[in-house]
């Protein structure tokens, strides 16, 4: 197992392994299996296959205001979401006025495009991904949660990875069916985490999503569930609105 990225991590979040690249830090799971002949599944895919299938619903209403103010500081530890997740993923971290802006970092490599991205604030170079979309979220389930709850989400680093830019916004709001990093490395812990994701918070997904995420699961036998992350309500604070 890897070390973290960047020093402390956040909240109770803790390391997962990727066969053939660096740790990202999306919950806690075990290695990647190579997968032999006829596949196979681990405890992601089981995972999978128990979501509850359901169409997607409209985008009717959908903003991203309805997830609250981004990058919320819900874990309360007076930094950021956002330079939280930096901090956490990142190598060779810098930071500027204090020990949460960070002003420059690398993620070497990327996991979603391998290779190596260079982060300078203020320079659109990294971003940092809701593995389930907020948007997707919405449609299939979110749109009937309370305002702490959609903040939850939108704040939870089980659902947040610092990724390349460029890359990340060829995905939109694509879920698994219709959008997969393209470093092939990666997929089996991307999908893992995004059925981590709609599992703790309840969240369907649709018949062609199931299939997508089976499809590349089964290619993975030893495959875990991340888990961890922050409670699936924010604090009382943000319930307003």
């Amino acid at each position: 197992m890897m070390r973290l990225r960047g020093g402390a991590a956040v909240a109770v979040v803790m390391v997962f392994a990727v066969t053939g690249c660096k740790d990202q830090t999306l919950g806690s799971a075990g290695p990647e299996e190579t997968a032999g002949p006829g596949g196979g599944g681990g405890a992601a895919l089981t995972a999978a296959e128990s979501l509850t299938v359901k169409g997607r619903a409209p985008k009717t209403g959908y903003d991203r205001d309805r997830f609250g103010t981004a990058w919320a500081d819900t874990d309360s530890n007076s930094c950021d979401t956002r330079d939280d997740i930096l901090k956490r993923d990142l190598e060779d971290v810098r930071f500027t006025g204090g020990r949460c802006k960070v002003s420059y970092g690398s993620l070497d490599p990327d996991p979603y495009s391998g290779k190596t991205v260079t982060y300078r604030r203020g320079r659109s170079q990294v971003d940092i991904d809701h593995v389930v979309a907020l948007s997707d979220a919405w449609q299939k389930g979110a749109k009937y949660w309370d305002a702490g709850k959609r903040i939850a989400l939108a704040n939870d680093p089980l659902n947040l990875i610092a990724v390349d830019a460029s890359t990340n916004r060829s995905k939109g709001d694509g879920d698994t069916a219709t959008w997969l990093p393209p470093n092939k490395k990666y997929r089996c812990t991307y999908v893992a985490a995004q059925v981590a994701v709609k599992k703790k918070y309840k969240l369907w997904v649709s018949s062609a999503e199931q299939a997508a995420m089976k499809k590349v699961l089964a290619g993975c036998p030893g495959q875990k569930l991340p888990t961890g992350g922050n409670p699936t309500e924010a604090p009382a604070r943000f319930h307003a609105g």
